[in-house]
């Protein structure tokens, strides 16, 4: 349990962080980026770029280039920038009511980018984009009941350099649906207004 408690009239309650993090995999070149918006994920946009041919023209082989180029969440109604870029194919997924994302996985070029992605819910749907090629990756909350609140990681003019994933849960006690909150481990019981919880904010910079 978290060090800190929050005084309720005579009760002291102890606050188990609900947050956990995921750390960054990939080169982890380029800009910083960190998704944000107010309520839980309600639809992914992933790009993926692929360059199979290029080198099925060159080399007459089959080698495959594929990379995921941009991503986009949507908070409640309300899209996110995009995250890298839109070139190549886009795959997309809308949630259903109470269904949240609860495993990032895929692989990585230690080299240049994110190959592939997968997102998968709590209802067993997935997303999948790229190419399953590289290194493996797999991010699940360390919490039972957490979902995916953001991602964050690295991106530069061509794709996305490094993943990683931020677990926590959208409303506990009152405490609103802010996947900022979630991000920075803030939590404030029963609505009480101001929370005397510190916070420990990710190094990773939004962009805004």
């Amino acid at each position: 349990y978290s060090k800190y408690s929050k005084h309720i009239g005579h009760v002291i309650l102890a606050i188990k962080d609900p947050y956990s993090y995921s750390s960054e995999v990939g080169q982890g070149l380029g800009t910083p980026f960190s998704s944000y918006g107010e309520g839980r994920i309600t639809g992914v946009r992933v790009w993926e770029t692929n360059n199979n041919y290029y080198y099925y023209y060159y080399y007459y082989n089959y080698n495959s280039n594929n990379y995921i180029s941009g991503l986009q969440l949507r908070y409640g109604s309300n899209w996110s920038p995009v995250f890298g870029g839109e070139g190549g194919l886009k795959q997309e997924i809308e949630l259903f009511n109470d269904e949240a994302i609860v495993e990032v996985s895929g692989k990585y070029n230690p080299a240049d980018y994110i190959c592939y992605l997968v997102l998968t819910t709590n209802m067993g749907r997935t997303l999948s984009a790229g190419m399953p090629n590289q290194v493996s990756f797999n991010f699940y909350p360390d919490n039972m009941g957490n979902e995916l609140r953001l991602l964050s990681g690295r991106i530069n003019g061509a794709g996305i350099t490094s993943i990683g994933a931020h677990w926590g849960l959208v409303d506990m006690e009152g405490a609103g649906n802010s996947s900022i909150g979630a991000h920075w481990g803030l939590l404030d019981m029963e609505g009480a207004g101001n929370s005397t919880l510190e916070t420990a904010l990710e190094t990773v910079t939004p962009i805004f």
